[in-house]
């Protein structure tokens, strides 16, 4: 590993949604994970202590974990920016006013200008207009925000995906941050066990991912490869070790290789 400089906080393995590609193979019958609020407080801590300059909270659906708004501001009290990258199909009161805070940022993904088709993909009836609903929301608040369109038409009969048709949609409400990427072959994307061509082949160059499980992976699409778990030991310790292997060599292009997109979760430019 290299010296750290983002990490993905995998708080919970829980979701509203039930999406057909989620490489995080979450929904409503998902996983919270056996991390406490404190196991989570001292991760963050580590993370800023080590030299790393943003994180970003992902499930699962983040928001789902009633300590979201305390981890949001315990990061931004050691220095760190943080980006929340949520469905956003609910928000509720306490929730908006952690993510108008200065410093955060809020992402989420986006599947179709059409109903019939974004629930298609998401297997939740009334989460385009919720998720819509909320992304004018955060503008009209002045809440940082970026979206990733993800094409999952491959693994998917829903006929041709309108992902051009989303972007524009996003741009015309006026989300100025709008990617567009492929389906990973990672959880309920893959057809086959996960490999090593699914990944940009610089995995562990500067980032880390810490699951609801304890487990430290090189990122998050690297989900088999678990450096250790940080209820045995302390973050620095684990990428210590971790440096004595080489880094990933596989793949064509996700972050943080040459600014390229590792959406839908490629993390906020330090």
């Amino acid at each position: 590993m290299t010296d750290l400089r983002f990490a993905w906080l995998e708080i919970t393995g829980k979701c509203q949604l039930s999406c057909t590609h989620c490489y995080a193979d979450s929904g409503p019958h998902g996983n919270e994970g056996v991390l406490r609020a404190q196991d989570w407080f001292r991760v963050i801590d580590e993370v800023a202590e080590l030299g790393a300059r943003s994180v970003q909270f992902i499930g699962g659906e983040p928001t789902l974990h009633p300590d979201l708004p305390e981890f949001v501001d315990r990061a931004l009290s050691t220095g760190l920016t943080v980006e929340v990258f949520s469905n956003l199909v609910h928000v509720g009161p306490r929730l908006w006013d952690a993510f108008s805070r200065p410093g955060v940022r809020l992402a989420t993904s986006y599947y179709s200008d059409t109903a019939a088709q974004h629930e298609a993909i998401t297997r939740r009836r009334g989460s385009h207009d919720r998720t819509r609903a909320n992304i004018a929301e955060a503008l009209n608040r002045e809440i940082p925000l970026r979206a990733g369109v993800i094409d999952v038409s491959s693994s998917n009969r829903i006929g041709r995906q309108r992902t051009r048709a989303a972007q524009s949609e996003l741009s015309r409400l006026g989300v100025s941050n709008v990617g567009i990427d492929r389906v990973r072959g990672i959880g309920r994307g893959a057809n086959a066990s996960p490999g090593p061509d699914q990944l940009c082949g610089r995995c562990g160059h500067g980032a880390v991912a810490v699951s609801s499980s304890g487990e430290v992976w090189p990122c998050v699409f690297a989900r088999w490869m678990a450096l250790g778990n940080i209820l045995d030991t302390d973050l620095a310790t684990i990428l210590s070790a971790a440096r004595l292997t080489s880094p990933i060599n596989a793949g064509p292009s996700c972050w943080p290789q040459g600014g390229g997109s590792c959406a839908p979760n490629d993390p906020p430019r330090p």
